[in-house]
């Protein structure tokens, strides 16, 4: 078992054992951090994933986006090119269940957006350190986007998902902040 692979269990068990109500207060008091920061006040279109499981909850952040003003863009995988796409949603009805039971964007119910107009892309990941380098799920899909992004890149992240250090490779991006429950890391 290589490293990367080690990491991601280990970190998917320790969230496991987590419990319900841990885990709803620690994504909620992560919101309020995230919320808080200059680049969400400054930002007018922000990418953020629908989460699952024991990811960080991000409907409660979409729905402050909304209550914002913000326009709220959510990626559509092209598994042939590897590549994703954000398209803008303002309802959870313009959402479909895809492979893994990813929700995805319905093509013809939502707009893209190209890169260039997201201030701010929240990045999903498992484990974290504190350079801002991320282990996800192993698709490479955000390390391809984040590639000539320019705007702003935050994660979110329990305590027992940031690590000292973790593998990188040549193609892994990092983020500039990690936002937890208890302090806002900036990784620059």
């Amino acid at each position: 078992m290589n490293e990367k692979t080690r990491l991601r269990k280990e970190t998917l068990t320790a969230l496991k054992q987590l419990s319900d109500q841990d885990f709803k207060n620690d994504c909620l008091a992560i919101k309020n951090n995230l919320i808080k920061q200059d680049e969400w006040r400054h930002a007018k279109v922000i990418g953020l994933t629908i989460s699952r499981d024991r990811e960080i909850q991000t409907r409660p952040i979409i729905e402050a986006a909304w209550q914002e003003g913000k326009i709220v863009v959510v990626p559509k995988c092209l598994p042939r090119s590897k590549q994703m796409v954000f398209r803008q949603i303002t309802s959870y009805d313009q959402l479909e269940t895809v492979y893994y039971g990813l929700l995805e964007p319905i093509e013809d119910k939502t707009a893209a957006v190209r890169k260039e107009k997201l201030n701010l892309v929240v990045v999903p990941g498992l484990v974290f350190d504190q350079a801002g380098y991320r282990i996800g799920f192993g698709g490479g899909y955000y390390d391809r986007f984040l590639e000539g992004y320019n705007g702003n890149t935050i994660s979110l992240a329990l305590d027992v998902q940031i690590k000292e250090n973790i593998p990188k490779e040549p193609h892994d991006m990092p983020v500039q902040k990690i936002v937890t429950p208890t302090y806002v890391m900036s990784c620059s």
